[in-house]
């Protein structure tokens, strides 16, 4: 009896426990953050995190060493789904006659190279346009790398194409910190597609 318990004893011991709500505590913000930037609606990018955050919870193998990686990888990958989806939405909607028209109070203004910027990274290949917005919120090569599971010497040349493709001024507006100055409410005024 005491040897059929003793494996058991030992593999209880090796797991380690993963501390949710430390990093839950820790990443919710940046991650939030980084969802409101792509989308420019900080309700929905609220709601985005906390699906990252509930799929961490339900994915045992992404609650190890590199959860910071999976978490943003995860996040970007919520936050242009979420702006395709928008775009086909608004498309349909014209399409057919259905949009509304907003509350005044409800418009915000974007600018031309924010608008840019979305147009872009929904026309991107899902790869490229994650390692834009990773590498725009100051990740470097290895991070971006790890996050997204590729060789550190590969990031370059996938990243390269690109930006080359990006017209001079939205590609300044990619890596300067004018997105993060968004306002925290309503919807955007004007289509990202």
């Amino acid at each position: 009896m005491d040897v059929q318990s003793q494996p058991v004893a030992l593999i209880a011991s090796n797991i380690t426990h993963f501390d949710f709500e430390a990093v839950f505590q820790a990443q919710y913000p940046k991650i939030a953050r980084l969802i409101a930037r792509v989308l420019n609606d900080s309700a929905r990018a609220e709601e985005l995190s906390v699906e990252v955050f509930w799929k961490l919870s339900r994915t045992p193998a992404a609650q190890g060493n590199n959860v910071n990686g999976w978490l943003h990888r995860t996040a970007v990958r919520k936050a242009l789904d979420e702006l395709r989806k928008q775009c086909r939405r608004e498309k349909y909607e014209h399409l057919f006659s259905l949009s509304r028209t907003p509350a005044g109070e409800n418009l915000q203004s974007v600018s031309d190279k924010q608008h840019q910027v979305r147009s872009i990274l929904v026309a991107l290949d899902r790869r490229s346009a994650e390692m834009l917005v990773l590498r725009s919120e100051g990740f470097n090569y290895q991070d971006i790398a790890q996050a997204l599971g590729i060789g550190f010497s590969s990031v370059g040349t996938l990243l390269g194409p690109s930006t080359t493709s990006i017209p001079k001024g939205v590609h300044q507006a990619l890596w300067t910190t004018s997105m993060n100055k968004m306002s925290n409410t309503g919807s955007m005024s004007r289509s990202a597609c």
